[in-house]
């Protein structure tokens, strides 16, 4: 690699530009640009869901895509479902994810994804048998290869029986190691691609939240322990130990978030996730930044955030 996924192992995440994170602050126009934007400055990875929005990323991403489908190395999921009020629950049945995948490429206004990934694996249903209804997605010709979401090594080795796993995508960041301990390796060994979501501790990393207040009604972050307001008091001991490394390089926190995750390995990808023009152009340059290996000693000794990740 660089991974099989493009040129770059920096790609774009959707996700907030249309659901979870805040709502008072999106704007359509502006997230159609930044993802051609994106393609610009030469990213090419793309990531989505149908549980976002739901749907509704998935079609704000085929509207900024029209005309440059070629450019994109195109990754959406399914297997997790929203209901009225908004909560989520799995749905790994074969019918369902059969039913998806046409439901996804209609949205995105193209015959097929590049990667298509089980958001999450369901606890009532078989792994095997969810992953098999994503290898025959490979087989008709909708998908180009299949991918694990948030799993452990057992059940990578499980769907792998299966099918081959292209590629596994879990939450890493400063604030988030525990896929370090075994899953980040096994891909490495195995010519498996890891793709780090949420990379910036879902915004806690950039340095932008001194409170929870900051953030708006209906952001889904208000309810995750580590924006609690005593979790980030004691939380923002670690984004100031970032931002001493980042003045030594000119830099800014968030590009030195983004490298250590870049620095982890060649097979290691990192999808940040952003609607606003300027935090885009600052992400893609972080690929440019070398950590010294007196930065990553010292990034390696982060406490631990207060705060569980859920």
């Amino acid at each position: 690699m660089p991974t099989r996924w493009g040129p770059g192992r920096l790609g774009l995440g959707c996700m907030g530009m249309s659901f979870a994170y805040d709502p008072e602050g999106r704007d359509e126009d502006t997230s159609l640009r930044v993802i051609r934007q994106a393609l610009d400055l030469g990213v090419t990875f793309v990531d989505t869901a149908d549980v976002y929005g739901p749907y509704t990323n998935e079609e704000l991403v085929g509207r900024a895509l029209a005309g440059r489908r070629e450019e994109t190395v195109l990754a959406t999921k399914a297997g997790l479902v929203a209901d009225e009020a908004g909560r989520l629950y799995h749905m790994g049945r074969p019918d369902h994810v059969r039913r998806a995948i046409d439901g996804s490429l209609r949205r995105l206004g193209t015959d097929h994804v590049d990667l298509y990934q089980l958001h999450r694996v369901d606890p009532d249903v078989p792994l095997e048998e969810s992953w098999g209804a994503m290898a025959e997605a490979v087989a008709a010709g909708k998908a180009r290869a299949i991918g694990l979401s948030e799993v452990t090594v057992d059940q990578i080795e499980r769907a792998a029986a299966v099918h081959p796993v292209a590629s596994v995508q879990s939450e890493l960041s400063l604030t988030t190691r525990d896929p370090l301990a075994e899953v980040v390796p096994y891909c490495a060994a195995h010519g498996i691609a890891f793709i780090a979501f949420a990379p910036l501790g879902r915004g806690l990393l950039t340095g932008r939240f001194a409170s929870a207040p900051v953030l708006s009604e209906g952001d889904m972050r208000r309810r995750l322990q580590r924006f609690q307001p005593a979790a980030m008091a004691a939380n923002r001991a670690i984004v100031d130990r970032v931002g001493a490394v980042a003045a030594r390089h000119d830099a800014t926190p968030s590009q030195v978030a983004l490298a250590w995750v870049l620095s982890l390995g060649e097979h290691v990808m990192a999808i940040p996730g952003t609607k606003n023009p300027r935090h885009l152009e600052s992400n893609v340059a972080a690929a440019g930044l070398r950590l010294t290996p007196d930065d990553l000693a010292e990034l390696a000794a982060l406490p631990e955030p207060a705060g569980t990740r859920h």
